[in-house]
């Protein structure tokens, strides 16, 4: 079994072998040396450019898609290294920022780096329920869902951020 922190040559080429694999590890950022979440959230930033200019019911149908898939490849990559939310998987960063920056789908460019400090913030510090959704749920839905979580949370702060501006 491996730690959270590390990956050996072997979980790292299982986890490139398969579509599952590239995606729950953020299309390879999540195979950053250090800070993967960080590096996971900040690729995810790249594709968020795009996604902002679908029409709102479209964005949110394809974060919805996203989420059911990284259910799944999260789920599949947690089994290969044997570590349900090693730090490598970072799909779930993906979903939840693109969560976070919904505010910022109408507004200034500033609340782009507002919502990723708050999404970081919250990914980390994991306050209720966050960080009970992460020790109770297990699997690709417990790796997903403690970063949706955290998501909703920095949404719903920028969004009375940029309110009151």
């Amino acid at each position: 079994m491996s730690d959270k922190k590390t990956l050996t040559p072997a979980q790292r080429s299982l986890l490139l072998a398969t579509p599952a694999g590239w995606l729950a590890c953020g299309l390879g950022s999540g195979l950053a040396p250090v800070a993967q979440g960080t590096f996971g959230s900040l690729a995810a930033v790249l594709p968020w450019l795009l996604l902002r200019t679908l029409p709102l019911q479209l964005y949110v149908f394809t974060v919805v898609v996203a989420f059911v898939l990284g259910v799944w490849a999260c789920g599949v990559a947690g089994r290969a290294v044997g570590v349900d939310d090693h730090r490598s998987i970072v799909w779930d960063e993906f979903v939840g920022l693109w969560i976070a920056l919904v505010p910022a789908l109408y507004a200034p460019w500033w609340s782009v780096v507002v919502g990723f400090a708050l999404f970081r913030l919250f990914d980390v510090w994991k306050p209720w329920p966050i960080g009970w959704l992460d020790r109770r749920l297990k699997g690709g839905l417990g790796v997903m869902m403690d970063d949706v979580v955290a998501g909703v949370f920095a949404a719903c702060l920028l969004g009375a951020l940029l309110h009151l501006l």
